[in-house]
């Protein structure tokens, strides 16, 4: 969306300018992440985990339709129903998979750490197919194709919904049975807690006097009363666990959310994309592995997957072979397109219009023949095929006489132009500088007939090959990333290792703070106020690595305790807390983002992006700090 903002008209885009491109990125992330706490509320009370999943599915697939109209009241059509969409279905996916697990609470932390490897599967190909296309074909089939594979998805969602038996139906008032309530007691009874006042035998004595005297009319009343009391307790406690928790993710976010907004930026205008020789094929080979590999380990899971629930879920597993299908399809084209690729060098001539603004001393009474004399031994203006002047005699003094206007040259240019259309020298074609900058492309004729500024031009050479890493490609990275450490880390978690999730959270901000200072330092060559540099890539692939081993740390740990500590009734609405937390965040990192050329003519895009350095590590050592307070209000959830 930011892409598409801040691209030339000639590019398809709006041209805005990245401060208003990044105000609005903080106001829909913002909002995007606030509205889970209203579909959580309602899935918790009304309408079950299930529909309100559908419901999201259904608006967001209407939302990415009404997008690739681009028109303005289409596309903030289909910003405000990706907004509400997203309510519904963010917070009560993840509690579906929290239900999953039961009681289960050893295996939550690597359940989420697998179904946020799933989330990635979809944002890798997402980012990588919608991005390219966006950028390669046009915006409208970008945001076009997203809506497609969103409705497959629904679709799949809905023909296999009974795979989760009850879990995330509507849900239904029941009474309570003298058993249910009694094992729940015993469940509080036995837990590892420490109540203000109480140490833990306290608290089983407390219990185990109150019910001995009770009568045998009354001991339910009294088992239901205490179970509410020592209930409250402990769920105070850990909603304060958990809220604490959201608060540091806050620090997490508003960094790590830079990703869709300053570091698009500098992957756009600021890194050095251009590769050639050696480098742009091993780049070709490598994004092509990269898209394959994956897709092809994916597909792997998929059929054995089918060969498991093909019989009981048919309908489910042809929409989402179908949308295999697809996939596959537009990568290989991807591939085929990024392998023809090729550079060429094109001249062309181009007007240019330039100042006049001279002083001429007087030479002679006759004003006329000098400034005459005077503009024929001008080269510039000898080769002028155009002059227009204004003022010339209008200013004239006793010693001088101001000259003032224009005067358009013409110039012999020549230009790197990249496309998989066979070209050969001698060619005419068209190009058009898309941001007037001398970035060139290159324009076929049916383009050419509906954008009048298109430039003549003629290719002179085929060059070595030459690729341009396009500026979304970067996206991918984390998502890459996440795919190849999550199982890893998965593992950590359920294994002797696993540290507690204040430690977790302080990795987590630690290494994306990390991440920022190796942008911070790959930036230090760039002059304060830049708007263009050539950075090398490493840095924001380092950064992008350091990142997403910190979200690993945080984002599938946060949801995963939010399901452990959240009591049964108010799981999605505390997912909806959760999520207003990363909308916090995300509107300040917006925000923050917005500032980003006023902070670099300042103290440059270094000074900018140590920001986000020293805030995360700097959360980091107060999480540590609080380590042992929040363990003890967890009362026994590790």
């Amino acid at each position: 969306m930011v892409l598409f903002l801040v691209s030339a008209a000639g590019l398809g885009g709006w041209e805005w300018t990245r401060g208003q491109a990044l105000e609005l990125y903080a106001t829909y992330t913002g909002l995007v992440y606030i509205t889970p706490i209203i579909g959580g509320f309602l899935a918790d009370r009304f309408l079950g985990f299930k529909l309100a999943v559908l419901i999201g599915a259904f608006l967001m697939t209407l939302g990415h339709a009404s997008m690739a109209f681009e028109t303005e009241a289409t596309f903030y059509l289909g910003i405000g129903l990706l907004i509400i969409g997203n309510g519904f279905f963010k917070p009560n996916i993840s509690s579906i998979v929290g239900d999953i697990y039961g009681n289960q609470q050893d295996k939550k932390d690597g359940g989420y750490t697998i179904f946020y490897m799933g989330i990635n599967a979809g944002a890798f190909l997402g980012i990588l197919l919608c991005g390219y296309i966006g950028e390669k074909v046009g915006w409208s089939y970008g945001f076009g194709l997203a809506g497609v594979f969103m409705f497959f998805g629904m679709l799949q969602f809905y023909f296999a919904q009974k795979i989760f038996g009850k879990i995330g139906d509507k849900p239904k008032k029941k009474a309570e049975s003298a058993l249910e309530v009694f094992q729940e007691l015993e469940e509080i009874r036995n837990a590892e807690s420490q109540l203000v006042g109480f140490d833990e035998e306290n608290v089983k004595e407390k219990i185990d006097e109150e019910v001995a005297h009770a009568s045998q009319e009354d001991r339910l009343t009294l088992m239901k009363e205490l179970k509410e009391r020592f209930r409250k307790k402990i769920s105070g406690d850990r909603l304060l666990v958990i809220s604490i928790l959201a608060f540091f993710t806050i620090f997490f976010w508003m960094a790590f959310e830079q990703a869709g907004g300053s570091m698009t930026i500098f992957a756009k205008d600021y890194t050095n994309r251009i590769l050639s020789g050696s480098a742009a094929t091993t780049f070709t080979i490598v994004n092509a592995l990269m898209a394959i590999v994956p897709l092809a380990i994916i597909t792997w899971v998929l059929l054995s997957l089918f060969r498991t629930t093909f019989k009981r879920y048919g309908i489910s597993n042809l929409f989402l072979g179908a949308s295999f299908v697809i996939i596959w399809g537009v990568v290989l084209w991807m591939v085929n397109k990024e392998f023809n690729t090729k550079a060429y060098e094109v001249q062309f001539t181009y007007l240019e219009e330039k100042e006049l603004d001279d002083q001429i001393p007087v030479l002679a009474s006759n004003q006329d023949q000098q400034l005459a004399d005077y503009i024929a031994s001008n080269e510039d203006l000898k080769s002028a095929v155009g002059i227009r002047l204004f003022n010339a005699n209008l200013n004239a003094t006793k010693d001088s006489f101001n000259i003032t206007g224009a005067y358009t040259v013409s110039t012999d240019d020549f230009a790197s132009i990249r496309h998989d259309s066979q070209l050969s020298p001698g060619d005419n074609i068209d190009i058009l500088d898309v941001d007037q900058k001398g970035s060139y492309v290159y324009v076929d004729a049916e383009g050419a007939k509906d954008i009048p500024t298109t430039i003549p031009a003629k290719v002179v050479e085929v060059k070595e090959t030459e690729i341009e890493v396009a500026a979304s490609w970067f996206g991918i990275l984390n998502s890459l990333f996440i795919i190849l450490f999550a199982p890893i880390f998965s593992k950590i978690w359920e294994s002797k290792y696993n540290p507690t999730a204040p430690k977790k959270f302080a990795l987590g901000l630690t290494l994306l703070g990390l991440g920022f200072a190796a942008l911070a330092f790959g930036s230090m060559t760039i002059p304060n106020g830049a708007e263009t540099a050539a950075v090398s890539m490493v840095w924001l692939i380092l950064a992008y690595l350091l990142h997403t081993l910190g979200e690993l740390a945080v984002s599938p740990v946060g949801l995963s305790y939010v399901s452990k500590l959240s009591p049964p009734k108010l799981v999605s609405l505390m997912f909806g807390v959760w999520f207003t937390a990363s909308a916090i965040a995300n509107f300040i990192a917006g925000m923050t983002g917005s500032y980003i050329d006023r902070i670099s003519e300042s103290v440059g895009l270094t000074g900018f992006f140590l920001i986000f350095t020293i805030l995360p590590i700097g959360a980091a050592i107060i999480m540590l700090m609080l380590n042992k307070f929040l363990v003890k209000k967890m009362h026994g959830i590790h």
